[in-house]
């Protein structure tokens, strides 16, 4: 099993809605290492290209292509648990700065 970190941009394969097909999105790593090494789970934040649709808790990501993303990106305040299996592969990693902001942005929307 590949260890995954906070902070980490995975590509994460999705099932549609309606149960047919899937897509693969990138997505960021957002629980802590002690989680991710004793469950099956991870807890994600979706990714977008779409930088039209930023929403409250979105954050613009500035260093995408050190990210390994393949366009401009938002990292979206849309949350979910996924299985392990359910990542195709780590495509890289946040960088320092927009971590931080993403992190304030999802703190913010969570009123923690």
């Amino acid at each position: 099993m590949t260890n995954y970190n906070r902070g980490d941009i995975l590509l994460v394969k999705f099932t549609f809605s309606e149960g047919e097909g899937s897509k693969y999105r990138p997505t960021l790593l957002l629980s802590a290492k002690d989680y991710n090494n004793h469950r099956q789970e991870l807890i994600i934040a979706a990714i977008t290209s779409n930088l039209k649709r930023r929403l409250v808790g979105d954050t613009k990501i500035n260093d995408w292509e050190k990210a390994g993303l393949l366009y401009p990106s938002l990292v979206t305040a849309i949350i979910r648990t996924i299985k392990k299996n359910m990542v195709d592969r780590k495509l890289g990693k946040l960088s320092d700065n927009d971590f931080r902001v993403a992190k304030k942005n999802l703190k913010a929307v969570l009123g923690f």
